[in-house]
């Protein structure tokens, strides 16, 4: 048994993170496991043909390694292309703005690297959710609801997601067959066998972009994230093509004194005027993490977009915090013929118009609105928090971490408080082998969605806030 502590949104997917850690797995076992549970029980929100960015820190480490598992857009995708479909604009959903899928190379990077348990171990709790079925909670019948004429556009779509009640059971048997493919086969499974040609089948038939070349050339970045200090803290961001310059440049001016909207204004900026795939343009992190630079003209709010967040940590030392996606509400609301798999929005809403950030072509990775951050204290343990707000992820990135060292808030109250104003810093104590490990899954209404996070220390004791 693994001493530890999981946080997500929905409780079966907690309880498949803990009992994963229970038989002997550690803290990014149970954080996969979990991951993949959500993509069965939650597809409002995510999908196994979704993208997924982490950041770990392993067990006796001296600092965190990122991981970027976002898929690029097809080699057929140009703007040409586009317009020649008659959009003078890019959709924000159908197939257009399908991109490869990224979760599936990245979980297994991730049990690669730091895990100790297979792929099938992992995958098989969701598999075997996905054959018996779930009960409908609330949040996902009024989801289903609100999408039905969407997803009434889509036939394979519409029959397995039609309008639900709560209580009801929904079973999804091409899912579990697909998970326990994967769960054999491995990445190779998802990206160059049967359900990689059930995809790039399904975005052909619809007039859209992708094809099996570009599952097959798929790969995910390990990457060193952005560091930065803020009180006594040490924040972490990942690098673009993630949002995290963005909530770095929030958080840096607000270290400097400058008034929260003055700062979350300059950090929207910034990020539409910056923020892209790195292999098409560099974006310059020294003004983003310069709180003097005064970015010219001003960004939009972007709000919507759906995520998932969830964060684990072991007896070990191990933390991850985990963020995973389709982009929007029910991704592009296409499921690719035989997986019973939402495909992603990625592109949605990119600019074509040759305003902003420099408009990649083909096999480009969308700006994503994802952005998972641990915060060590200098001295103390390492703690992860993270929200599931679409695009909001900078603003909300900002109100987190300077409610809890600002206004000394346990996380629970800092997720109600996270737009308030600054009170007072607090220093850093404790070592990240002693103290205790707690964690917390909060629901918040309004405009911070769903608030999830975990401080960590050594396991002398459990603090569990839900």
């Amino acid at each position: 048994m693994t001493g530890g502590v999981i946080a997500t949104p929905h409780h079966l997917a907690t309880e498949v993170g803990a009992q994963v850690m229970r038989e002997g797995g550690n803290a990014i076992d149970a954080a996969v496991a979990a991951d993949a549970v959500l993509c069965v029980v939650y597809p409002h929100m995510t999908s196994v043909a979704g993208d997924l960015t982490a950041i770990v820190w392993p067990t006796d480490a001296t600092s965190p390694v990122g991981l970027i598992g976002a898929g690029r857009s097809g080699e057929l995708a140009t703007i040409e292309a586009v317009r020649s479909r008659g959009h003078a604009a890019m959709p924000a959903r159908g197939v257009l703005t399908v991109t490869v899928p990224g979760t599936v190379e990245a979980w297994g990077r991730l049990l690669e690297r730091f895990g100790t348990l297979g792929f099938g171990a992992v995958l098989e709790p969701a598999a075997a959710l996905a054959q018996d079925g779930y009960l409908i909670t609330p949040q996902l019948a009024r989801a289903l609801m609100a999408a039905a004429s969407r997803l009434g556009q889509e036939p394979v779509a519409y029959a397995l997601y039609p309008p639900m009640e709560a209580g009801m059971l929904l079973r999804n048997p091409d899912l579990a067959s697909a998970l326990r493919e994967i769960g054999h086969g491995g990445i190779n499974a998802f990206y160059r066998g049967a359900i990689a040609e059930a995809i790039a089948a399904a975005v052909v038939r619809r007039d859209g972009f992708l094809t099996r070349q570009d599952l097959a050339s798929h790969r995910s970045q390990w990457v060193d994230p952005i560091s930065f200090a803020y009180r006594d803290l040490t924040v972490y961001e990942l690098p673009p093509p993630t949002q995290g310059l963005a909530a770095a440049a929030m958080l840096v001016r607000l270290e400097a004194g400058m008034p929260f909207r003055q700062a979350r204004d300059a950090s929207y900026a910034l990020r539409d005027r910056y923020i892209t795939d790195p292999d098409f343009a560099v974006t310059p992190a020294e003004l983003f993490l310069d709180p003097r630079h005064v970015p010219a003209g001003r960004g939009s709010a972007r709000e919507g977009g759906d995520t998932i967040y969830l964060c684990a940590a072991d007896e070990h030392g191990n933390v991850i915090s985990l963020i995973q996606s389709v982009a929007y509400d029910f991704g592009s609301g296409i499921v690719a013929e035989g997986t019973g798999m939402l495909l992603q929005t990625a592109l949605g809403g990119v600019r074509i118009d040759g305003r902003g950030p420099p408009t990649p072509a083909a096999g480009a990775a969308a700006d994503q609105p994802r952005r998972p951050e641990p915060q060590p204290g200098r001295g103390g343990g390492p703690a992860a928090d993270g929200d599931p707000a679409g695009w909001g992820h900078d603003r909300d990135g900002g109100g987190l971490p300077r409610c809890r060292p600002d206004r000394a808030l346990r996380p629970p109250r800092s997720a109600d408080a996270a737009q308030t104003p600054l009170v007072r810093p607090r220093p850093g104590t404790g070592d990240r082998r002693s103290g205790t490990v707690a964690c917390w899954s909060r629901s918040t209404l309004g405009r911070l969605g769903r608030i999830r996070a975990l401080k960590v220390g050594t396991y002398t004791g459990l603090r569990v806030w839900q």
